[in-house]
């Protein structure tokens, strides 16, 4: 009789996807002394340590924040097709004075009167005291904003990049004159609104302009240097004076996040949980290392997310571009000075390394700061740490994040919600269901997490470090 007819008990089934772990490869557990199954995609997870961590009840956190007249300046997107280069009308909206106006076709026909330009490094676009009449759009390059010091020196008042503009105010009543210089620092594709093709769109649509006169007449609304709505006080007063009375608004439409997860189904098969768990748990073991790959992808979203990730939520005016490339003491200085009570810079590694070369180039050192026992780099006293999950692009550039953290200073927190059924760690749960035909037993192993910017000026970017080596 042929053996074919006895297929050995042991070999594994064929022509479908392994679901669980072998045995040949569990056998290398029961054996030998040995270390616990070790895994390469380890990270510090220095973010996810850092975030104070909220907890949400109900899944949902909202923020509530005071009422703010003037939203800040947006961005930009744009559409490539070859050469050319056209902005997305609804795009325009970013502008201040077309924020919140939706009339696509009057947005659409500003959009096609736009005109790409093409500037070269050290290039005049717009000159200081000359009027301002064009909106322009920065498709791709750096602008530098220079204007005049108290003593006639030439100072700079900040760095444009992709997406970015100015000249808003081209499409006011009274456009006034410009009050800096603005110049090309690279070659820069540029797409220039003139003033004479808004006239000629608000002549023919009237909504747009009565738009623009109301958002003009928002800017006479009393508020504070953050846009917020005042609150009336009085102080230096002697006698008897009427002191003001006042109350605080607040935003009628808060942000509000979900909670997000990240899950898993673990298989284990009956037999490698029954007959190979000595001296290691099998099970154990591969439930250390799926909860490990989680936390990578917690903090994963946590910075890249489109919906609440940190890079993807950080208001436009807390971004700034490096002045040079790579980044500088001075880009370090003017993040940092960007808000109060800064706890922590957050770079990869390769801009951190970066960051170290321009130091060096100037004789300067890192700072050291102790955390939680390990030292680390610092710079004025705030501790830079690794994140390999802020991306560095194919041309090299990546992001530096600076962060005032915790719920009671207005900072950035972490979500989650603890207390769950069937938890294993806080906010992550491991939930039994099952053992199917095939004796493979399975686990859900779910986390849920997000993280929220209480206000703006808690998380800063900078953008455009330049983290590539560059031959001397």
């Amino acid at each position: 009789m042929s053996t074919a007819a006895y297929p050995h008990q042991h070999e594994e089934p064929t022509g479908r996807a392994q679901l669980s772990l072998g045995i040949a490869a569990a056998r290398n557990l029961t054996t030998t002394t040995k270390s616990v199954p070790q895994m390469q995609g380890l990270s510090s997870r220095w973010l996810l340590r850092m975030l104070p961590w909220v907890e949400v009840k109900g899944g949902t956190y909202r923020v509530n924040r005071r009422l703010v007249y003037e939203v800040g300046d947006g961005r930009v997107t744009f559409v490539q097709e070859g050469s050319a280069v056209r902005v997305i009308p609804a795009e325009l909206g970013e502008l201040p004075l077309l924020r919140g106006f939706e009339d696509e076709a009057a947005l659409r026909a500003l959009a096609e009167r736009c005109v790409q330009q093409q500037y070269g490094p050290g290039q005049l676009i717009a000159e200081q005291g000359g009027s301002v009449d064009h909106v322009y759009l920065i498709v791709h390059g750096k602008v530098e904003k220079v204007g005049t010091g108290s003593y006639g020196e030439e100072t700079r008042r900040g760095v444009l990049s992709d997406g970015g503009f100015f000249g808003g105010q081209a499409v006011a009543e009274e456009p006034g004159e410009w009050g800096f210089t603005a110049r090309a620092m690279t070659a820069c594709t540029v797409l220039a609104l003139p003033r004479a093709a808004y006239e000629e769109v608000a002549d023919r649509n009237g909504r747009l302009r009565e738009h623009v006169r109301e958002r003009e007449a928002e800017k006479t609304l009393p508020r504070n240097k953050k846009g917020e709505a005042n609150i009336a006080l009085a102080s230096g007063h002697t006698g008897e004076p009427v002191i003001p009375g006042t109350f605080v608004d607040y935003e009628l439409d808060p942000r509000e996040y979900e909670l997000s997860v990240a899950q898993t189904v673990l298989r284990v098969h009956s037999r490698v949980a029954d007959l190979y768990n000595d001296p290691m748990d099998q099970v154990e073991q591969q439930l250390r290392l799926t909860i490990e790959a989680l936390r990578e992808r917690q903090e994963s979203e946590l910075v890249n997310n489109p919906e609440f990730g940190l890079l993807n939520n950080a208001d436009y005016s807390q971004r700034i571009s490096t002045h040079s490339g790579p980044p500088t003491p001075d880009d370090m200085d003017e993040l940092l000075a960007m808000r109060r009570g800064t706890k922590a810079f957050f770079a990869h590694p390769r801009a951190i390394s970066a960051f170290g070369r321009e130091c060096n180039k100037r004789g300067l050192s890192f700072d050291t700061a102790d955390m939680n026992g390990h030292p680390v780099p610092a710079w004025r006293g705030v501790p830079i740490l690794p994140c390999g999950k802020i991306p560095v692009s194919d041309e090299g550039t990546s992001a530096i994040l600076a962060m005032r953290l915790g719920e009671a200073e207005g900072g950035v927190v972490g979500l989650r919600q603890t207390g769950i059924p069937d938890e294993y760690e806080p906010g992550l749960n491991v939930r039994f269901m099952g053992i199917n035909d095939q004796a493979l037993i399975s686990y859900l192993v779910s986390t849920y997490y997000s993280a929220a910017v209480l206000v703006p000026d808690a998380l800063g970017v900078l953008e455009n470090v330049e983290v590539f080596h560059s031959p001397s």
